[in-house]
C-alpha cells in the first residue's frame, strides 16, 4: 500500500469515528439535481461536524505527508537504501529490465540508470510499443535494435555481478511502483555525443549523465 493511499485512507477512517459518515446517502434514481439536494446538504453539514470535532493537533499530524522511517521504503531510490535491499529474486521480466539498466547505463549515477529504467518502463505503457518489459527491450524496428546492446555483437554476459546486482535492485524498486519522476515520460533516449534525426522532431524532456531523453510532442488538431 502506498503512503499516500494510507494517510487518505487514515483520514477516511477518522472522519468515520468523528461522526462525520454517518449519513445513508439515497442515490435518486431521477435526473434532476434538485431531487438530491437535501440529503447531500445533510451529509455536508454533518462531514463539517465531523471535521469540527477534530482537534486542530490531530488535523495537522493528518494533513502532513508522514516522512519515510528507517526500514520504510522512501519516496525516492537513494543510495543508502539501495544498499540495504537484498538481491531480488524474479522473473524474465525483472531480468530484462535489469539488462537494459547493466549494459546501456552501469557506468552512470543512479539517477541515470533508474532513467533508463523509466524509458523501458513508458514505452510498455504506450500502445505503441510492445506490452512486455522483454518485449521492448528486444524490440526490432525495420532491421534496427531499439537497445543497441541487443544487436551490437558483443557479448550480453554481466562482467561485473555487483553492477548487475545494483541494476537487479533499480529493477525490482521500478516495478515495485518507485514514481517515474526524472525523464517526464521520456520514450527515446541517446547518448550525448551522436544527434540521430529523430531528436529534432521530439521533445526533450531530461538531460541526465551521458544520455539526452525524449518523448514524442502532443499531436493536436492544429498540428
Amino acid at each position: 500500500m502506498s503512503v499516500l493511499k494510507s494517510w487518505t485512507g487514515g483520514l477516511i477512517v477518522l472522519l468515520a469515528l468523528a461522526g462525520g459518515l454517518r449519513a445513508e446517502v439515497t442515490v435518486s434514481q431521477s435526473n434532476d439535481p434538485a431531487a438530491v439536494q437535501p440529503d447531500l446538504a445533510s451529509l455536508l453539514g454533518r462531514e463539517r461536524s465531523g471535521l469540527d470535532a477534530v482537534s486542530a493537533a490531530r488535523m495537522t499530524q493528518i494533513l502532513v505527508a508522514p516522512q519515510s522511517r528507517p526500514g520504510q521504503t522512501p519516496n525516492k531510490i537513494t543510495e543508502a537504501w539501495l544498499d540495504s535491499q537484498p538481491v531480488p529474486q524474479g522473473d524474465a521480466q525483472l531480468n530484462c529490465l535489469a539488462s537494459a539498466i547493466y549494459h546501456e547505463a552501469r557506468g552512470e549515477s543512479l539517477d541515470g540508470q533508474q532513467a533508463v529504467a523509466e524509458v523501458v518502463l513508458n514505452r510498455v505503457d504506450d500502445a505503441s510499443f510492445p506490452k512486455t518489459i522483454c518485449g521492448v527491450v528486444s524490440q526490432r524496428v525495420s532491421g534496427s535494435c531499439q537497445f543497441s546492446f541487443t544487436c551490437d555483437g558483443r557479448s550480453d554476459g554481466y562482467a561485473d555481478r555487483d553492477a548487475f546486482e545494483r541494476a537487479e535492485k533499480i529493477a525490482r524498486a521500478m516495478l515495485d511502483g518507485f514514481p517515474r519522476g526524472l525523464t517526464d515520460g521520456a520514450t527515446y533516449f541517446h547518448t550525448r555525443w551522436i544527434r540521430p534525426g529523430w531528436s529534432r522532431r521530439f521533445e526533450r524532456t531530461a538531460d541526465i549523465g551521458a544520455h539526452l531523453f525524449y518523448k514524442k510532442p502532443i499531436v493536436t488538431a492544429m498540428n
